[in-house]
């Protein structure tokens, strides 16, 4: 099983840039989909990014469309997920998940292994 660990978080201004990276674990890394997932202060979890087996297949949630960027490197068993102009609407706890399947998905409820997330705070 592919279990992903987060790093990179941490205390940003409004319109600066930063980069999550995803850590995982397992040999099959490279047949899995994986996503970014957040949670803001009494908010529910929600989607932000996936990307597929296939590098060129993302999706992204319209909030973060044309600012975040996910990206997969299958050698190093790392999802990336750059994230440009930053607001501080984005400010949340960010998750990576794995899900053992090639195609990507926008429900949690479809990814099988998640990690301990990461704090990102924009100060305005």
């Amino acid at each position: 099983q592919v279990r992903p660990v987060e790093s990179g978080g941490g205390l940003v201004q409004a319109g600066d840039s930063m980069r999550l990276s995803c850590a995982a674990s397992g040999r099959l890394f490279s047949t899995y989909a994986m996503g970014w997932f957040r949670q803001a202060p009494g908010k529910e979890r929600e989607f932000v990014a996936a990307i597929g087996e296939i590098p060129r297949d993302t999706d992204y949630a319209d909030s973060v469309k044309g600012r975040f960027t996910i990206s997969r490197d299958n050698a190093k068993n790392t999802v990336y997920l750059q994230m440009n102009s930053l607001k501080p609407e984005d400010t949340a706890v960010y998750y990576c998940a794995a899900r053992s399947s090639p195609l990507l998905s926008r429900y949690s409820s479809a990814y099988d292994s998640w990690g301990q997330g990461t704090q990102v705070t924009v100060s305005s």
